[in-house]
């Protein structure tokens, strides 16, 4: 039973990998199959095609929830009421609707903004509300969060937004008590009010009710930074510490006082069981509690029963209950490093001979977590904390013994006793502050984290058996040479163009523009997309993971070529987080923090036989914020791009004038995303481009690209691509040619929308 879910999760991680789910005759071949595996009693045939099978229904199902094509863009009345608590940035509210099916063709669950709504959003709340939605699309990128996945397999099938007219009406229906939102609201609630303006209510909520959206950015980048994040959110350890000190707390009560005729183990594990599957649904069953639930369950079941279980057995069992619940769950981060670390600490304490004190036990578990989940962490975020050691070791005794009981003892003194759970939290505030400030004194320390480009499976592969053999016990024969085994992922070259070559990656940004340049020794971005809030930008979202994954450790020189939101507002973050040798720009005023030169026509640098040119404008500050974008032009003996940024009719009737035939290009970036101002026949016939890249946002509200200007790009003979449809668009000019890679088909699942 042992290694039984292995084949059960491989036949589930191989449908994620498949453009499109089989269709019945597959299916039903499968199922025949599977029959004939447990006929002949191939037991490992058998859960494979099982897990197989599970996922392709299960992803049928979901999939079928999706909003119909139809209906997409219209305005629809819906009601439904508030599922999990609301996220509230600045004006606006994002949340899930679970929707009272009134219409058949309507999803059960979808996503919605609402901009300054006019009563504060609870969760349990029914509302009858205007929305208009689209089915489920996200942008798609190298190294980038797939949004379309993780809607999936929320069981999300629309997102939205509220309609201001016709208005919202708040319905007078009770929620029935035994939701857990509204139990998680309440706790939320009272804890703001008790906390309002504290430094640490985010942590705290995060703590109790896991709810980590009043973590700032600037803490998660310390916590990420520290290799402490698994802390700050609610994971098998916090469920371990809650149902051990209930446990204990139960066994002595009950052997002291004799007040229960059942025995007092047996009734310690009962309650430390409800304690456990209550904090659990306040953390609303993320995959890493749901495992350790799954977990303690089994050793509680055994001491109830008065039985022994293997630590690999009650493992085993719990991957299956957690796939068997939600077969995507294979595709979140958090499923793979919660079992691989539990699993790797299993491997390398169990079974073994001797006793180990609690120091030195504590010393090699941080061990064991640091180098067994390094492979893990570099193939997900290509980052790993290298202090991460001495900083859990400060941290885990400072959260798991000291924030989270108090925190959770004092969340319910504030149903019972305010006054005292005011006095509760004190402490825990003082020691959160105290913490962070350590953490930040650790995280400024020199090479506290190391980036590396993103590792391919076949290293992955490799480093698995090399960290089995590195762990071994004591008196294994060459442990050392697993070591030899990381080298393939410590060891990576990330793939760079020749001299004189020209990779260019437009990046799916949505409504925006980011592009990124490389040559062989060099990277130029042009523009970084949009800013949303404090905390959410393109910047941070797309670039800065699509340079990680390319091992590119800094930015020879970012181009912003506008003030437009859409083109400057993920810079700020870019230029925070990844070290930038210059900067030029249309708008130096915006961007004057960091000594940015003006751009204007006739600058030019020459990078691994690749000359970069700035043709526009041709006196800084003239003409409008759009036709004042700095136009770049980059050539080489393999051809040609133009990057003209928002420009429109003037702009590109001057560039016309000024440059003739100079403007050719055999890949260029459509002025002002395609829009009906821009895109003139005389500026096309000038440039005859072989591709158009075309920067829009799916079903955006401008309209781009125009009807008119994809007819003239198609009368010229040039072939265009828009990144709503494609995703990350990477060309590559070699050889005298353009080679052309989408990501939407390239790295298409069936996930997501054609």
């Amino acid at each position: 039973m042992s290694l039984a879910a292995l084949p059960f999760l491989a036949g589930i991680v191989l449908i994620q990998q498949l453009p499109s789910l089989p269709g019945d005759a597959a299916l039903l071949t499968g199922v025949l199959l599977a029959g004939l595996l447990a006929w002949r009693r191939c037991g490992m045939g058998f859960l494979f095609m099982l897990g197989a099978l599970w996922a392709v229904v299960f992803a049928g199902i979901r999939l079928s929830e999706r909003l119909p094509a139809t209906l997409e863009g219209s305005d629809i009345r819906v009601q439904g009421s508030v599922s999990g608590l609301p996220e509230v940035k600045d004006k606006s509210v994002r949340f899930n609707l679970a929707v009272i099916p009134l219409q058949p063709s309507l999803p059960d669950n979808v996503r919605l903004t609402w901009h300054d709504p006019p009563y504060p959003l609870k969760a349990g709340q029914f509302w009858s509300m205007t929305v208009r939605l689209k089915r489920p699309h996200g942008t798609l990128n190298p190294g980038g969060f797939d949004y379309e996945r993780w809607l999936l397999g929320e069981g999300i099938g629309a997102t939205g937004y509220v309609r201001r007219f016709p208005q919202a009406e708040l319905l007078k229906i009770k929620p029935p008590w035994y939701r857990m939102d509204t139990w998680r609201q309440a706790v939320s609630d009272r804890l703001s009010g008790q906390l309002a303006g504290h430094s640490g209510l985010g942590l705290i909520k995060a703590l109790t009710i896991g709810d980590g959206s009043g973590i700032d950015q600037q803490q998660w980048r310390l916590f990420r930074e520290t290799g402490t994040t698994h802390l700050v959110v609610i994971s098998g350890s916090h469920i371990g510490l809650v149902a051990g000190f209930i446990y204990y707390l139960v066994l002595k009560i009950s052997a002291r006082t004799g007040l229960l005729r059942w025995p007092p183990p047996r009734v310690a594990a009962i309650v430390s069981m409800v304690a456990a599957l209550f904090y659990s649904a306040l953390a609303g069953f993320s995959v890493p509690t749901s495992r350790a639930l799954v977990m303690l369950a089994m050793v509680m079941t055994a001491v109830v029963l008065q039985r022994q279980i293997r630590p690999l057995h009650t493992l085993s069992v719990a991957l299956i209950a957690v796939l068997a619940a939600d077969p995507l769950a294979v595709g979140s981060a958090g499923f793979w490093l919660s079992f691989f670390a539990v699993g790797l600490i299993v491997y390398a304490m169990a079974g073994r001979l001797g006793k180990i004190g609690p120091i030195r036990g504590t010393l090699k578990l941080q061990w064991y977590a640091t180098v067994g989940l390094t492979p893990l962490l570099l193939l997900f975020f290509q980052q790993t904390s290298l202090i991460a050691p001495l900083a859990n070791l400060i941290a885990v005794p400072v959260i798991s013994l000291a924030v989270v009981p108090l925190s959770l003892l004092a969340t319910l003194l504030l149903f019972i006793a305010p006054s005292l759970a005011a006095a509760i939290f004190y402490p825990v505030e003082r020691c959160l502050e105290a913490l962070t400030d350590l953490l930040a004194v650790l995280a400024a320390c020199p090479s506290a984290t190391l980036d590396h480009p993103q590792p391919s499976p076949w290293a992955l592969f490799l480093a698995v058996p090399g960290l089995l053999l590195l762990l071994a016990p004591k008196g294994t024969p060459c442990r050392w040479l697993g070591l030899t085994l990381f080298l393939p992922m410590v060891f990576v070259q990330a793939p760079k163009p020749q001299p004189g070559e020209i990779r260019l990656t437009l990046l799916d940004v949505g409504q925006g523009l980011a592009a990124a340049v490389q040559t062989t020794h060099h990277w130029l971005v042009y523009d970084a997309g949009a800013r949303f809030s404090e905390e959410s930008d393109m910047g941070r979202r797309v670039l800065l993971p699509y340079l990680r994954t390319q091992g590119a450790d800094k930015i020879d020189r970012l181009i912003v070529s506008h003030g437009d939101n859409d083109h400057i507002g993920g810079a700020f973050s870019l230029l925070e987080d990844i070290l930038t040798d210059s900067v030029l720009t249309s708008v130096p005023a915006q961007l004057k923090a960091y000594a940015p030169i003006s751009c204007a026509a006739g600058q030019s640098w020459q990078w691994d036989g690749v000359v970069f040119t700035i043709l526009s404008p041709e006196q800084p500050g003239s003409g409008s914020d759009n036709n004042n974008s700095c136009v770049l032009k980059i050539e080489s003996a393999q051809g040609a791009v133009l990057l003209p940024g928002d420009i429109e009719a003037e702009a590109e009737s001057q560039l016309v004038n000024a440059y003739g035939k100079a403007l050719r290009a055999d890949v260029l970036i459509a002025p002002h995303h395609g829009s009906k101002t821009s895109s003139t026949d005389a500026f096309l016939q000038t440039v005859k481009p072989k591709y158009v890249l075309i920067p829009a946002g799916y079903r955006n509200q401008f309209g781009h690209p125009h009807p008119e200007v994809l007819t003239r790009y198609r009368l010229l003979g040039s072939r265009w691509l828009n990144s709503a449809d494609s995703g990350a668009i990477r060309v590559t000019l070699k050889d005298r040619s353009v080679n052309v890679d989408v990501m939407r088909r390239s790295e298409k699942r069936y996930w997501h929308t054609e």
